[in-house]
């Protein structure tokens, strides 16, 4: 029995409901038309009404994925001023921006003063990973060591280590601005080591490598976790122009 082309139309709907398929629901039938005036063919039409529902559900998952990371802000390539820190090699910047290096469980550290933009390019960076639909988390130095320590008092330490150990790229920001201490410094070495050859970490700090032991408050865990970070590494020793007080002038001059 020929069904009715209001019948077709709410089973179509039913069918795209129990699939999980709103977008196809919404677009098969101007798709259709535009198939007839195009003289498509029914693979072409099908073709087109899944790649607009794979772009909708592409689009969510990026979307959820930065969401997650919980970036600080949201910043591109393109809107890093190059020729205010000409010393910063661009070329590897953009070849990092590539996240080829996840593929070789190699790290970043970003190294010097506040306010040359680390946490501007570590941003950049992350967000390209999430965009490549693969795990990416942010946190300050402050965050992660309060987390690490709230997992240990509710014997959840390893369960959370394990956890971050699976995320593709970890950034860590602001290392150095206070003091880890001897409390914390052995969860920090726990999560290092665990990531170690295993996945990518992206450090930016205001410390010079041999400052490292006053961050930790031990010589020894401080090398130990500085061994494992630059093994497979890009450091990148930024000395430059303080960037905020670039933003604050061009402000004043408007």
């Amino acid at each position: 029995m020929k069904l009715k082309p209001d019948n077709i139309s709410k089973s179509i709907k039913k069918y795209c409901k129990l699939l999980s398929l709103p977008v196809v629901a919404d677009c098969y039938e101007a798709e259709a038309e535009n198939a007839v005036k195009t003289k498509s063919s029914y693979q072409e039409y099908l073709y087109k009404v899944l790649q607009n529902q794979i772009i909708v559900r592409m689009d969510n998952s990026i979307n959820a994925k930065i969401k997650k990371a919980k970036f600080p802000f949201i910043k591109t390539i393109e809107e890093f001023d190059f020729s205010f820190q000409p010393i910063i090699d661009e070329k590897l910047i953009r070849e990092l921006a590539n996240i080829n290096f996840l593929d070789h469980a190699k790290n970043i550290i970003f190294v010097r003063p506040p306010g040359v933009g680390k946490t501007h390019l570590a941003v950049v960076i992350g967000i390209k990973v999430a965009k490549a639909r693969r795990r990416v988390l942010f946190f300050t130095a402050e965050e992660l060591i309060n987390q690490l320590i709230s997992a240990e008092l509710s014997k959840k330490l390893q369960t959370y280590i394990d956890s971050l150990s699976r995320t593709d790229l970890l950034i860590i920001d602001e290392l150095g601005y206070l003091e880890i201490g001897k409390q914390a410094d052995s969860l920090f070495f726990k999560l290092i080591s665990k990531r170690y050859e295993r996945t990518s970490t992206i450090v930016a700090t205001n410390k010079p490598f041999n400052e490292w032991g006053d961050i930790f408050g031990d010589e020894v865990i401080a090398a130990a976790i500085l061994d494992r970070l630059l093994h497979h590494s890009y450091p990148l020793l930024i000395q430059g122009k303080c960037y905020r007080m670039k933003e604050l002038l061009n402000k004043k001059q408007k």
